[in-house]
């Protein structure tokens, strides 16, 4: 008997974003996936179901991957203002290509509202952490919204900037924030 074929869920993570970012939202579909992935359509219905599936491990997988970046951002600190300014910082950071995979992430959100929902529990989550009868929490806030505002420009096209710019902008972004919560 021969030895059972496992399937990297993550490879075929890989092979959706590649998918969005190649042709778009509309061009992930679970064949599109499995060849890319060079795995049977079943294969990625075995590891997620369906398509809506999938685009819970997308989600999931991405809002994973930056909440890591933003803890590790953070070391050991607690406190919601530190945590905005992090997550500045962490976007700062992000890539021409981390930019597209999530822009493109969020496009295939936009097809379900359950998707949209868990989008909004995690903006609302952010959002809500923070002391807003405090100028710290008053200042994370508005960074929290200009450096997603800016990302989301940036990302959809709506705004073209460099990266010298892109660059700028933040820095300009994580003073708003102080380095210690008041």
């Amino acid at each position: 008997m021969g030895r059972r074929r496992t399937i990297d869920r993550d490879k075929v993570l890989d092979a959706a974003e590649a998918t969005v970012s190649a042709v778009g939202a509309a061009g992930l579909t679970i064949d599109a996936v499995a060849k890319a992935a060079g795995i049977t359509k079943g294969g990625v219905q075995y590891c997620f179901g369906n398509k809506d599936g999938l685009i819970d491990a997308m989600i999931e997988r991405r809002f994973n991957e930056f909440d890591s970046a933003v803890a590790d951002e953070v070391g050991g600190a607690t406190d919601p203002v530190t945590a905005m300014r992090a997550h500045a910082q962490v976007t700062a950071r992000m890539n021409t290509a981390e930019n597209a995979r999530t822009s493109g992430m969020m496009a295939a959100l936009l097809q379900r509202e359950d998707h949209m929902e868990q989008n909004r529990v995690w903006y609302r989550g952010r959002l809500d952490s923070l002391d807003l009868s405090t100028d710290a929490g008053r200042r994370a806030r508005l960074a929290f919204l200009a450096a997603e505002g800016t990302f989301l420009l940036r990302s959809f096209g709506f705004a073209e900037m460099d990266d010298a710019e892109w660059q700028d902008i933040f820095a300009d972004i994580v003073a708003l924030v102080p380095k210690e919560a008041d």
